[in-house]
């Protein structure tokens, strides 16, 4: 009997010596990788394909890999990690200024990408598999199973991890939530001080919320806290 694939990946990488031996290692663990090896092919199918996640190349013929997402993430919300051998902050917070979910410089060490690879795929399946119900706090309005987010009335457009931090936040309202738990939750794994991925995405959300940014609060050495303030309603 065929074993069944433990996730459908979609790996965008013109390194083809890397990605032969990521093939191999990938499908020895159970893991289907389909891989692209320029930008504007890789969009096409990263648009069309049928993936769980996908591993993309900031180096790319033809788009590189910052754009290539941001015109991804205008149709998808599919969980993406990127690869990149820049080691600079600032291309790392490109990415996820970007939509990515997390990323990894090269080289890297294949157990730690599968590692990273099953915590996104752990937190997608948990967020899409949550009971469907309705989540409300001062003016916004959250469906957990359509992943759908109103503030004022007004549909919101948040990316996967957006949302599941948005949610988190909401679900604890007016409780601290520390940075390692929200990083355990979301990433499984623990904050790292120098790591700027979860202030990066707290602030593109921030930024959505508009007129209601202040509602998410950072509490100084603690965390966050979704807090609506009094006369605050939808």
């Amino acid at each position: 009997m065929e074993q069944t694939s433990e996730a459908n990946i979609l790996l965008i990488e013109d390194d083809v010596e890397l990605s032969v031996l990521m093939k191999e290692y990938f499908e020895h663990n159970n893991f289907h990788l389909e891989v692209v090896e320029d930008g504007k092919r890789g969009l096409a199918k990263a648009l069309d394909g049928p993936h769980d996640l996908i591993l993309l190349d900031v180096m790319l013929p033809g788009i590189n890999g910052f754009e290539l997402l941001q015109l991804l993430r205008r149709r998808r919300a599919v969980p993406v990690i990127m690869l990149t051998a820049r080691t600079a902050q600032a291309d790392r917070i490109a990415g996820l200024d970007a939509g990515a979910d997390d990323y990894l410089p090269k080289p890297f060490a294949p157990d730690e990408l599968l590692a990273r690879i099953r915590a996104v795929l752990r937190r997608t399946k948990l967020t899409n598999t949550m009971k469907l119900d309705i989540v409300e706090a001062g003016p916004v309005r959250m469906n957990a199973g359509t992943r759908e987010v109103w503030v004022g009335g007004k549909a919101l457009e948040l990316t996967g991890l957006e949302f599941d931090i948005l949610e988190f936040l909401l679900r604890q309202s007016g409780q601290v939530v520390s940075r390692d738990h929200l990083m355990a939750v979301l990433y499984q794994r623990e904050a790292n001080p120098f790591e700027r991925s979860l202030d990066v995405h707290i602030s593109h959300l921030r930024k959505k919320l508009d007129e209601y940014r202040d509602m998410i609060r950072t509490i100084r050495g603690s965390g966050y806290m979704f807090c609506v303030p009094e006369g605050v309603s939808d």
